[in-house]
């Protein structure tokens, strides 16, 4: 049976960057391995997006149903990245305790980690006749555990457990686009079953998450009127009014502060790019800005929309006029952590890691708001290593930081299924 790490490497050496978001041959190469380890396997893609294939995995049947999702897209390697790499990005070299590749922290690492569990778990169990046969026999593709078919358990000579419960292993494209043809796709067409606990990898240096912000783009335009500089009172300069509105944004984003949530921190308002005008010897006629405004949870984006319309309401900008719109909304997430399946988990992570395993707040976004749809008790953001040393050159994860990732999620499921 292939091990976690060699999962890892084979997953890294199949490119799927996003743009342009063709993940056939990795959902290809996962289908195939899960598969072959008895799993019911779906490769699924929107009409709109054929290329973009996602992969739902399901092994046994019944309650509990515990889903562990990760995403296969990674984000393209930039021209200055690449020169900054000091090995292939797609190479899978493993160099002083730490494997580097493209997506080798995200998203690939969880979603090796969910897979090796997945195959342990096929291949721990051997299903015995109805007869009470002693002699095992493995599960044929796509052959589901019930709960009524007695197995044998590896754990002690003669020793015989019920397999009971439903793993389903949602391997994502699209996440770093927003997830809207990936995992926003699969859970609205009806493609994931309801699930009493998912897991959702992503980098939390494997304790356990709860809540991510949300972000909500938009665009801020300044209308002006181009003169000759040689006399610029002639016209109306639009960068000058969009300066007026961007120190009052900064303001803004200055007041957000006094909003603090206790997992995830402040809500934020950043002016991230600016353009406007032509030439040095004209009056621009036009200027604009693009925002991005991080929601903490609880936030209703309606809300947040009409209060950065209020700030740009309320700029004098002369004889120029100021417009926001294009309003661009992805949700945060936010649960809990305190059924059965959650505090078994976090018991598996503290006895892994023999520290606090939380719950804490993940700053970056996450597939998790597509899901709330199809959970029924909780979801948890896990996983190995930092968001820090994502979509960089040189990107990387710890060896012995991901073999306690397969660690705690072997534990979890061996409890919990």
């Amino acid at each position: 049976m292939i091990d976690a790490v060699t999962l890892l490497q084979e997953l890294v050496r199949i490119p799927s960057p996003n743009l342009p978001g063709d993940t056939q041959a990795i959902a290809a190469y996962i289908a195939g391995v899960m598969r072959e380890a008895g799993c019911a396997v779906k490769v699924l893609a929107p009409e709109s997006k054929p290329e973009a294939q996602s992969v739902v995995a399901t092994l046994g049947q019944g309650a509990p149903v515990i889903m562990l999702h990760a995403h296969i897209d990674t984000v393209p390697i930039a021209a200055d990245e690449a020169q900054r790499w000091h090995v292939d990005p797609y190479s899978a070299v493993i160099e002083n305790g730490k494997l580097y590749g493209k997506g080798s922290i995200d998203d690939k690492a969880p979603l090796a980690t969910m897979m090796a569990v997945i195959l342990e778990k096929s291949s721990e169990y051997r299903v015995l006749s109805t007869e009470g046969e002693q002699e095992p026999s493995p599960p044929a593709p796509h052959q589901f555990l019930s709960q009524a078919q007695s197995i044998d358990s590896p754990q002690g000579e003669g020793s015989k457990t019920k397999m009971s419960g439903t793993l389903v292993l949602v391997a994502a494209a699209e996440e770093e686009t927003g997830g809207v043809l990936g995992t926003k796709w699969l859970a609205e067409s009806g493609h994931l079953p309801m699930s009493d606990f998912i897991v959702v990898g992503e980098q939390t240096y494997n304790h356990v998450a709860t809540a991510h912000k949300g972000v909500m783009r938009a665009t801020v335009r300044a209308t002006g009127r181009s003169v000759h500089a040689t006399n610029p009172d002639r016209g109306v300069n639009a960068i000058t009014a969009m300066a007026r509105a961007v120190l009052a944004l900064e303001a803004y984003h200055n007041e957000l502060a006094k909003r603090p949530h206790p997992m995830v921190g402040v809500p934020t308002c950043n002016v991230g790019v600016i353009h406007g005008g032509s030439t040095a010897n004209a009056v621009p006629d036009s200027c604009v800005v693009y925002l991005d405004r991080r929601m903490v949870p609880g936030e209703n984006p309606a809300t947040v929309q009409d209060e950065m319309c209020a700030v740009i309401a309320g700029v004098d900008a002369g004889a120029a006029t100021l417009s926001i719109g294009e309003f661009q909304t992805s949700n945060w997430f936010e649960s809990t952590a305190v059924s059965d399946l959650a505090q078994t988990f976090l018991a598996c992570v503290e006895a892994e890691l023999h520290e606090h395993p939380g719950p804490i707040g993940y700053m970056p976004g996450s597939d998790a708001k597509h899901l709330v749809g199809v959970v029924r008790g909780e979801m948890i953001i896990f996983g190995p290593g930092s968001y820090e040393v994502a979509h960089a050159f040189d990107e990387h994860v710890d060896v012995k930081e991901f073999e306690s990732t397969v660690n705690i999620l072997r534990a979890f499921v061996a409890k919990a299924i």
